[in-house]
């Protein structure tokens, strides 16, 4: 018998999604409501939430879908190798539109990390107990800490620092632009949110993730389950709080120790309600109606790899299709919202919205088709 979906997972993977799609494509980047831009380098903001939800997500559905699988652990790891180079592969391929030199092509990704972060994941997962995972994800955020904190590395201006988490100044910035030149993030040119050295504590946000799989595999009462992610949640951001008081920072584009913990708590909270609403309510007209209300996420949440990548596809189209004045489709479609009698905030807002839409009514005809894109 086909084991049966986690309506719960489907539906914050769906909410995910469609929040980062939000957040990815305003009208205008200089008219962006507080909550929806990240936070400008220590802080979080709603938007600093969406991609460790989603590394969060992998970690939960590798956990599921090996557990299902049967075979020798070498083969289902290259497998999952596969599936992780594959999505590395899918970023690099969005990366290079509009680029016509590899030499100017930004080579981290938000899809870069996911696809590491499986590789580098799965071995834990198919070798290592829980405990093993839990030490593992400790170790990682120690290493990460002892590396930033400890080490000495000159900026981009050659000026040596030890333990400063500026812009440019950390340990990771220092290795991005001795192993990446060139192909870092063009707004900063000298170091990357999604760099090599912060690949550590995203690993530790991919275990979280693995663990809270392995705690909904568990044989328990499902309303002991939704419990537990709410109880896990809340520790994890007090730890979140101590560790931004007598650690690091809580910083997004550094991924610190804090800002993963602060988003692994909010994680299982966001998580814990849904798992409760949509899976774990014991009044099952209730959790149907629920279910009914929670539809639009779902159908975003079977598709969502597919729904990131054409997302990313468009909206690069949009700001590259120009006409003969130079006017991009972007600015074409936009203008006639522009013209609302509203402020440049929310204009900007309703085309988000507006874009929202549109890759929901892509995402309903799929799910109406049944047609499910998997890596």
């Amino acid at each position: 018998m086909k084991p049966q979906r986690l309506l719960s997972l489907d539906a914050f993977r769906g909410f995910t999604v469609a929040s980062m799609l939000l957040v990815n494509n305003p009208g205008e980047w200089a008219h962006i409501y507080g909550p929806l831009e990240h936070a400008e380098w220590n802080g979080w903001a709603f938007t600093d939430w969406i991609f460790p939800f989603f590394v969060f997500i992998s970690g939960i559905s590798m956990t599921l879908s090996l557990g299902r699988r049967v075979g020798p652990k070498g083969s289902l790891m290259l497998q999952t190798w596969r599936r992780g180079l594959t999505i590395i592969a899918i970023g690099l391929l969005l990366n290079s539109i509009g680029h016509s030199s590899f030499d100017t092509i930004r080579i981290p990704g938000v899809l870069q990390r996911i696809g590491l972060c499986t590789i580098l994941t799965v071995p834990l997962v198919l070798w290592c107990s829980v405990r093993g995972q839990v030490i593992a994800l400790i170790a990682l955020l120690a290493v990460y800490s002892l590396i930033q904190l400890g080490v000495p590395v000159p900026d981009a201006q050659g000026v040596v620092h030890t333990g400063s988490l500026a812009a440019g100044q950390d340990v990771g910035a220092w290795i991005d632009r001795a192993l990446l030149n060139g192909h870092l993030w063009f707004s900063s040119k000298t170091w990357d949110p999604e760099g090599l050295l912060s690949t550590l504590p995203a690993v530790a946000s991919q275990l979280a993730g693995v663990l809270a799989g392995q705690w909904l595999a568990a044989k328990r009462d499902a309303t002991e389950k939704a419990m537990g992610f709410m109880i896990a949640g809340l520790l994890l951001l007090w730890a979140a709080q101590v560790g931004d008081a007598w650690l690091m920072p809580i910083n997004k584009s550094l991924w610190t120790p804090p800002y993963m913990l602060l988003c692994a708590g909010w994680a299982c909270l966001i998580f814990g309600s849904f798992y409760w609403l949509l899976d774990a309510m014991p009044r099952p007209l209730l959790r149907e109606r629920l279910a009914r209300w929670a539809f639009p996420f779902t159908v975003f949440g079977m598709n969502a790899l597919f729904m990131f990548a054409l997302s990313g596809l468009v909206g690069r189209l949009l700001v590259l299709i120009k006409d003969g004045q130079g006017l991009t489709l972007k600015g074409m479609i936009y203008a006639p919202i522009k013209a609302l009698p509203l402020e440049a905030i929310n204009t900007s807002l309703v085309y988000a919205i507006g874009f929202v839409a549109v890759m929901y009514l892509a995402a309903w005809i799929m799910f109406k088709k049944r047609w499910f894109f998997k890596v």
